[in-house]
């Protein structure tokens, strides 16, 4: 047995099918197919289920699942305390990163990375709150930055960042000459949200005052898979949305037709968080990672302080 065949393990049980798994450890599918046989005969017993349709875990499968698990993390440990003991900031550091800030964000990071801290290798990923959460917790990346609270006793959460929401609307709209924007101007918009998934929608609903059970009220066939589609829907004139600071700097806020107002509301904003595993060996990076955050943010959003123990 070696820490190879508990990978192909651990991905066919994730995947349920061999293409995918032998496609996602970077080997043919005979070759993971012969490695799993092999580790079921040294193990004694069928870890998988087979049929020409499906792939599932046994039971004895889903009992040595966790600890393979532990086993290929713990192995992970090691490789990266070795690491972190020559330079806790060199090699790749892999960010898991939500959909509507990636694009916003990131561009402000690289230079000053590269710069200050050229051994690290920032690798991205970008993808919604929960399968984020779900790689990390598989250990596929190391860190993440999100826009929702997190409660997992086997995480630590520290807030880098508030970020308010401006209002986008048409620009012939009527709101566009009102001098103060309150709750009741919210109350009456044709509000276009993100599709489900994305924390944004949930987040602009709340602004709003919109129930959760009533969203799917506000303009519910036009909800877009990303910032840019919704305000291309805004500039169209098919209704108005809550767009994050840092998105202000988008290439849509030049000839798209809209305008964005900014909201005088005390809960008009989203908290951006950078979560890890508490388990992570090398937190001299994660530090490095969350002060050049905080170093490169524009005076759109305001720093947070993050709380003591986390």
């Amino acid at each position: 047995m070696n820490l190879r065949d508990l990978k192909y393990f651990i991905a066919l049980a994730d995947t349920r099918h061999f293409g995918r798994a032998a496609a996602a450890s970077f080997v043919s599918q005979p070759t993971l197919s012969g490695q799993i046989k092999k580790l079921e005969e040294e193990l004694g017993v069928a870890l998988f289920e087979r049929t020409k349709k499906s792939v599932a875990l046994t039971e004895p499968g889903k009992a040595l699942l966790p600890h393979a698990r532990r086993t290929v993390e713990e192995a992970d440990v090691l490789t990266q305390l070795a690491r972190a003991s020559r330079d806790p900031l060199a090699g790749p550091l892999r960010l898991g990163v939500i959909q509507t800030l990636s694009p916003y964000l990131i561009p402000l990071l690289l230079k000053p990375l590269k710069l200050q801290h050229p051994q690290m290798q920032l690798r991205l990923t970008e993808e919604t709150t929960e399968h984020l959460l779900e790689r990390l917790r598989h250990h596929e990346v190391d860190g993440l930055l999100l826009a929702t609270p997190v409660d997992d006793p086997e995480l630590s959460v520290r807030p880098l960042f508030d970020e308010p929401f401006w209002l986008a609307i048409p620009s012939r709209h009527p709101l566009y000459t009102k001098d103060t924007i309150d709750r009741r101007d919210l109350k009456g918009l044709d509000l276009l949200l993100l599709a489900e998934g994305h924390c944004l929608a949930k987040q602009a609903a709340e602004v709003c005052r919109i129930a959760t059970g009533k969203m799917t009220g506000s303009q519910p066939d036009l909800r877009a898979a990303s910032l840019d589609t919704l305000l291309q829907l805004v500039g169209a004139g098919m209704g108005a949305t809550l767009v994050p600071a840092l998105a202000l700097r988008g290439s849509w806020t030049s000839g798209a037709g809209v305008v964005t107002r900014q909201l005088e509301l005390p809960d008009a904003y989203r908290r951006i968080s950078l979560v890890y595993r508490r388990s992570f060996p090398r937190m001299a990076a994660i530090d490095a990672l969350a002060k050049l955050i905080v170093a490169q943010l524009p005076n759109t959003v305001r720093p947070a302080r993050a709380p003591k123990n986390t």
